[in-house]
């Protein structure tokens, strides 16, 4: 926007300068060739005053002496003076009449002097082009330094007022790309021009109210997720009541997982802002995929796993990895019949890692992630959800496919830390 005001200024200063200057420069021309003109006929009237008053040395020491070159023609034909040569503009001088004529190399000045013996005498002056231009260039050079210092001032004032406006409006997309990476208490300090000010002072208001959006859908997914361990109490009791000792340990189990689970949502509900450090992705992966080993055990399930060596480092926390592969492998379990294997695999890529987990299911179907909340399989919609936005937040992505046995597969670029 600065370059866009100062060409614009540029442009507009330098066409006023040449409606002003050039008037002004030929102006200046006329009359310098004015000045030289009265300057020459002053010569010209001087010398024919002397002209039949004076005897003829005088008169050519009288010539010798002006500022131009000046020839005096008498009618017996004797030139004095500068050499000449009698030009039709001189015989029509003779004839009682003054002149100015234009001649190559410059201009003459004719001045009839009558009452000399035999007729009368033509006094000419004569002046060069660089007599009637004497001084201009010098004129000139200097309107053209003072256009173009008027010109680099309105620039550079243009730079500055279109700092004071450009300023302000960069400050502004600054704090609006902080509030959209998360930074909720990014502000900006109001400046610029009055509308400028105004847009600055919305964007803070805007910032306040989602901040306080936020913190309040926090606090109802707090709530609603605390109301969560009443029951769960209620399931761990009667789990701890069941006769067979294994049954009994295996629902606790997952009762437990369940409320880790809920203590997690209340914990990332109640964070002002994410702690988007880092973890391990083969570790978390590893450990997760142990946990549902012995479900698939139990259900008869091939469970192929091929992790790369690690460490893979990604930009995503353990928790919301571990979170993010629970949805998945929770997935598969619950949409796909007992007996169909699962493999899930893990690469690095592109600084970060490459994660999928197919299935020998019936597949999706579909070839883009479900809307958040809906399902075509009777469940909360909620498990790829969940992962999409787990990648994403670590600058990957989410793909959907099919396996090789024609099964689903779920595909999950995770952005390095």
């Amino acid at each position: 926007m600065r370059r866009w005001l100062a060409l614009l200024v540029a442009a507009t200063t330098s066409l006023v300068l040449i409606a002003l200057l050039v008037p002004l420069a030929l102006l200046v021309r006329t009359a310098a060739e004015g000045r030289a003109m009265s300057a020459a006929e002053s010569e010209a009237d001087s010398v024919a005053v002397t002209v039949g008053s004076v005897d003829v040395e005088t008169l050519r020491l009288g010539t010798e002496r002006a500022a131009h070159p000046v020839t005096v023609f008498f009618p017996d034909g004797r030139v004095v003076g500068a050499p000449g040569r009698r030009s039709p503009a001189v015989e029509l001088a003779a004839r009682g009449r003054s002149v100015t004529a234009a001649v190559p190399g410059g201009r003459e000045v004719l001045v009839a002097v009558q009452g000399v013996p035999g007729g009368t005498a033509v006094v000419r002056v004569h002046l060069s082009d660089a007599d009637l231009t004497e001084g201009v260039a010098r004129v000139w050079a200097g309107l053209a330094a003072l256009g173009v210092a008027l010109a680099g001032l309105g620039v550079l004032v243009a730079d500055r007022l279109a700092r004071a406006v450009t300023g302000p409006v960069s400050a502004l997309a600054g704090v609006s790309h902080r509030l959209a990476r998360g930074d909720l208490a990014a502000r900006t300090a109001p400046g610029g021009p009055p509308e400028v000010r105004a847009v600055g002072l919305a964007l803070n208001h805007l910032a306040e109210r989602i901040t306080g959006l936020l913190a309040e859908e926090r606090e109802n997914a707090a709530d609603l997720s605390h109301r969560l361990r009443t029951p769960l109490t209620g399931l761990r009791l009667e789990a701890e009541s069941l006769a067979d000792p294994g049954e009994a340990a295996r629902i606790e189990a997952r009762v437990d997982a369940l409320e880790r689970a809920v203590t997690s949502v209340i914990v990332e509900a109640r964070r002002r802002t994410r702690d988007r450090t880092g973890c391990d992705a083969a570790a978390v992966v590893s450990a997760r995929v142990a946990f549902w080993s012995v479900l698939a055990e139990d259900q008869g399930r091939r469970l192929d796993l091929d992790l790369a060596p690690g460490p893979l480092p990604v930009a995503v926390p353990a928790d919301e990895l571990a979170a993010c592969v629970d949805a998945l492998l929770g997935n598969v379990f619950a949409h796909t019949p007992e007996g169909a294997g699962l493999a899930v695999r893990l690469a690095a890529a592109d600084g970060g890692a490459l994660l999928t987990v197919s299935d020998d299911g019936p597949g999706f179907g579909i070839a883009a992630p479900p809307e958040r909340g809906r399902s075509g399989a009777g469940s909360t919609g909620l498990g790829l959800d969940i992962a999409r936005r787990t990648a994403e937040s670590s600058g990957g992505s989410l793909s959907l496919g099919a396996s090789a046995t024609g099964g689903a597969s779920v595909t999950l670029l995770l952005g390095g830390a």
